[in-house]
């Protein structure tokens, strides 16, 4: 395991970029701590990508000021690129090279020697669970093994602060855990992640702080259970016997509690918000239960808990999360 750098990895202080008439970033500030995977959460246009360039020195910010491991992103820009990588939203990657000949292509360009360069793909290949298609060109791997191999070359000197853009947008559940297993693994060897992402399940699953971007502005930040806490509520969840009973259900729910009570994608199940303190939302769960079945309502699954990040999302944006695969599509120049 590699030694972990003392201080942020990251600080940044009222950081604006414009494009025209868009004000991509609006005075956003960030400290990220060294060795942890730190997630940038928003919905379309929020500003993440250009945040990322910014900090990866690709783009120059129009006002503030960040550092990354202490060294100025604009004064210091070839300090910064010495000790961060980046993997973007599209494999860059060669599409007409195998996954080896990529890996060693790049290992060369980054002054390795031959055998080294060689020795250091194998690896990689091996550990990312690709050897059996080390010899087939990239344009022939499924999408999930196109972002293991981009995230391999990422790392290929390993860096001391790793930044994935939108890594496993329009990836299937088992590539995006995959995915995830290596980003796991990654932060283990001591490298910080800063993570940007429009699943709120990954942001969950993986960072340890997140803040919260919109409009080019961090409205929320903190851990994921102290931003649930933060729109202080709890979340009751209905499942009913019966898809016919979900009007009733969904009414007498709406009376007892005085909230929206929302209808999810299954059909007989439904989502409210309950206030206050744990004592006082378990006492309307309670009430709520009681109530439902007093009006003949078969309920298969009831539970009481903290809210998702999808209901802290819509709370603090006033939007539901972006769907899942749709990738963002920021003004980055």
């Amino acid at each position: 395991m590699t030694d972990r750098p003392a201080g942020p990895a990251i600080e940044a202080k009222g950081l604006v970029k414009t494009f025209g008439e868009t004000r991509a970033l609006d005075g956003i500030d960030l400290h990220i701590p060294a060795g942890s995977v730190y997630g940038l959460l928003g919905p379309n246009g929020a500003g993440k990508t250009t945040a990322v360039r910014v900090l990866a020195t690709l783009t120059r910010p129009d006002g503030g000021s960040a550092k990354v491991f202490g060294h100025d992103v604009v004064r210091d820009a070839d300090a910064v690129r010495a000790k961060v990588s980046l993997t973007g939203q599209y494999a860059s990657v060669d599409e007409d090279l195998s996954g080896f000949e990529n890996l060693v292509l790049l290992g060369r360009l980054l002054g390795h020697r031959k055998p080294a360069a060689r020795e250091r793909a194998d690896g990689l290949l091996a550990a990312f669970g690709l050897t059996d298609a080390a010899g087939r060109q990239v344009k022939k791997y499924s999408g999930g093994m196109r972002r293991r191999i981009d995230i391999a070359a990422s790392i290929l000197n390993t860096p001391e602060l790793l930044f994935l853009d939108e890594p496993t947008t329009g990836l299937d559940p088992r590539s995006r855990s995959q995915v995830w297993e290596i980003v796991r693994a990654v932060v283990a060897q001591g490298t910080t992640v800063l993570l940007t992402t429009q699943y709120l399940e990954e942001a969950d699953r993986l960072a340890s702080r997140i803040a919260v971007v919109d409009h080019g502005k961090v409205i929320a930040e903190g851990t994921p259970g102290e931003l649930k806490s933060s729109i202080g509520s709890g979340t009751i969840h209905v499942r009913l016997r019966d898809a016919s009973s979900r009007a009733l259900a969904q009414e007498v729910l709406s009376r007892a509690l005085g909230a929206a009570v929302e209808p999810e994608a299954d059909p007989v199940a439904l989502t409210a918000r309950v206030d206050g303190s744990d004592f006082e939302a378990s006492n309307q769960a309670a009430r709520v239960l009681s109530e439902l079945a007093e009006a003949g309502v078969v309920v298969d699954n009831f539970s009481l808990g903290q809210p998702s990040l999808d209901e802290v999302f819509l709370a603090l944006t006033d939007r539901p999360a972006v769907p899942a695969g749709t990738a963002e599509m920021e003004a980055v120049r």
